[in-house]
């Protein structure tokens, strides 16, 4: 899983786009926003089926990446000769994007509800899953073709972070995983940390895969 999909949730789509939601903003002046809604309570059994019951929806995850990847390069040599980025190919890339962070969701029991088996290919998110929201403000017109030449390098600092990241989320996971397990709830400074992980992926994911020039912040907010 790819959480395109890494503290607390949605806001709206883009820099000009509705405030914070229930979990606060993916960041101001960045063009991707994630919000997941809190919930108020996890039946504790849940932490020990959810790796199970997902499984459905990583396959089509897993579907969707290799058209993402094909996407993506398709899209690359289209910037590089043309400026620009067909609606297309962006709505791909969003549905990408949107199904990994409520598939991520799902999977680390932040949320009971089943995330749907929906595939809309637009930016903003139609609230088809209204606990976990992603919105995009992708850019078609005047790319950048020189950062565009070289995404591929621009964006490696960033998986490093990710990379070490992900690590302290994997101790963030068990340490979460016993606590709903006896509790029903997920610790809030562990929380803010996961749902930081997966903004930070979503805003790198977003300019990896083309959607943005903007530079992605170092940043878990």
């Amino acid at each position: 899983m790819d959480p395109v999909i890494p503290p607390d949730g949605p806001s709206g789509p883009g820099p000009s786009g509705p405030g914070p939601g229930p979990s606060g903003p993916l960041g101001p002046a960045y063009p991707a926003t994630l919000d997941i809604e809190r919930a108020d309570h996890v039946a504790n059994w849940r932490p020990l089926v959810h790796w199970l019951l997902v499984i459905p929806h990583e396959i089509v995850l897993y579907v969707l990446g290799i058209v993402s990847g094909v996407v993506a390069i398709v899209s690359w040599f289209i910037i590089l000769f043309t400026g620009k980025l067909p609606e297309g190919l962006i709505g791909l890339q969003c549905l990408y994007i949107r199904y990994s962070n409520r598939v991520a969701a799902y999977a680390f029991f932040m949320r009971e509800e089943y995330p749907p088996f929906t595939f809309e290919t637009v930016a903003p998110d139609p609230g088809d899953d209204a606990g976990v929201r992603t919105d995009l403000a992708p850019e078609t017109e005047g790319r950048n073709r020189l950062t565009t030449a070289f995404r591929f390098i621009l964006v490696i600092p960033h998986y490093i972070v990710l990379a070490v990241l992900g690590i302290a989320l994997l101790f963030v996971l068990i340490a979460a995983f016993f606590v709903v397990l006896f509790t029903g709830n997920w610790p809030e400074g562990l929380r803010r940390f996961a749902v930081g992980y997966l903004r930070w992926s979503t805003r790198v994911a977003t300019y990896h895969l083309l959607l943005v020039d903007d530079y992605p912040p170092f940043s878990l907010e």
